[in-house]
């Protein structure tokens, strides 16, 4: 049984990867700031009673992903740093592009995955097996695209790239896998409602590409279909 840890997991692609984990007999621990904003996912919860627990745990907040690891038992095979968030798709002049704005993606997209790596690396060092840390990234953050707009979310996504490529360096020594992966264009509050998959289809894809995570790939651009994307 595979023991997941994800951020995020109270909506969205978080909760799909949660629930398509489950079915399938994974172990889950889910990670979300609000437990009172988290109806579906405590649902979830009471139907998995054995196999999903839930942690209260703010990405943004030392102190509070301190406090989350510091309750955790137990070892931690895989960690899906799914929890990220998006201030709209104007160009340069757009009213949301302000210095709080950025603060706020920069600080969520592309800190968190750090300190949340940080924060759980000594339950990662516990897995039977070889660890692994996924970073829910976009491909609008690669260096390839043409677009003119979404500045501070593509920045953020950008950089969640290179922090995965620099932890991949840094946990080779432990054979710690990390790698980014790119979830396809889903329905979602932040994808919108004319995205190209449904949370599950993307979850379904995600969870095979965890699955064949290895040292060799780590490091890697991934799609959620297995195709190689450009950093």
């Amino acid at each position: 049984m595979t023991t997941i840890l994800i951020t995020g997991a109270n909506r969205g692609i978080g909760l799909a990867l949660a629930t398509l984990a489950l079915k399938r007999g994974d172990k889950v621990i889910a990670g979300c700031r609000n437990l009172e904003s988290a109806a579906e996912l405590s649902a979830l919860q009471k139907n998995y009673p054995e196999h999903c627990s839930i942690i209260e745990l703010d990405v943004v907040d030392e102190q509070s992903l301190e406090n989350a690891a510091s309750s955790l038992r137990e070892p931690v095979d895989l960690l899906v740093c799914n929890a990220g968030v998006q201030n709209g798709y104007s160009g340069m002049h757009g009213e949301e592009n302000t210095m709080a704005a950025f603060e706020k993606v920069l600080v969520t997209n592309v800190a968190s995955p750090f300190f949340t790596t940080r924060a759980f690396l000594p339950h990662l060092r516990e897995s039977s097996g070889a660890a692994k840390v996924a970073v829910i990234s976009s491909l609008m953050g690669s260096q390839a695209h043409t677009a003119a707009n979404a500045y501070a979310y593509r920045a953020s996504k950008a950089g969640a790239n290179n922090i995965a490529v620099t932890l991949s360096h840094e946990l080779a020594s432990e054979n710690i896998a990390v790698a980014t992966y790119h979830p396809g264009w889903v329905r979602t509050d932040m994808g919108g409602p004319n995205g190209d998959i449904s949370p599950a289809e993307s979850a379904a894809g995600l969870l095979d590409r965890f699955d064949e995570l290895s040292m060799e790939q780590s490091g890697l651009f991934i799609n959620y279909n297995g195709d190689k994307l450009q950093l």
